[in-house]
């Protein structure tokens, strides 16, 4: 898919393309885990609805990583030491058409991950080896300063919330219903003026 029909995407056609992204794009492999790019995003949806999310965390649980089908650099960049900031283009992409309860917890995901390992000295345990990889490549653990200003974020359990449901959404074989199951919900939460 060519990356510059991004600019035309409008809130009309943005569901659309979200799901050709995930048809186009979501058969990648999820940056080292053993599981696709469409899969991990899936499985993460079905976990924040599981735990009665509200449909806006579900929706950022299923987008929060779109900025790897956005952004302008390779599939292999974390291999080549490039952080691509996917949390940044995903988010931005994401703000042109939802409100901040869907951009915010994405925008803020990678930075959960920092301030979940500097605050929870056991959640590094959790992580996978290509996720340990790739919080070298974030900036690491986030000093104290860091945390303690990122923990003045309005967003801040939800990002937290998203981030404990991407670590839990790296399975293989589970089964999850398709990118179109939440079409409605997405469409529920488009803004309806700019």
């Amino acid at each position: 898919m060519d990356k510059l029909d991004q600019n035309t995407v409008t809130r009309e056609t943005v569901v659309d393309y979200i799901i050709s992204l995930f048809h186009e794009m979501g058969d990648r492999s999820y940056l080292g885990e053993a599981i696709s790019q469409a899969e991990h995003g899936l499985q993460c949806a079905v976990v924040a609805d599981q735990f009665n999310s509200p449909d806006s965390l579900v929706a950022a649980a299923l987008l929060h990583d779109i900025g790897h089908f956005l952004h302008d650099f390779g599939d292999d960049c974390m291999a080549e030491g490039i952080d691509s900031r996917h949390e940044d283009v995903g988010a931005d992409f994401l703000a042109r058409f939802f409100a901040e309860e869907v951009t915010e917890p994405v925008r803020m995901h990678v930075d959960a991950k920092r301030y979940l390992c500097a605050v929870e000295p056991d959640y590094f345990e959790l992580l996978s080896p290509a996720s340990i990889e790739s919080l070298r490549l974030q900036g690491g653990p986030m000093s104290a300063q860091e945390a303690e200003a990122f923990a003045k974020s309005p967003h801040l359990e939800q990002a937290l919330q998203l981030r404990r449901f991407e670590e839990a959404g790296k399975n293989v074989g589970v089964e999850t219903p398709p990118v179109e199951h939440y079409r409605v919900l997405l469409e529920g939460l488009i803004r309806k003026s700019q």
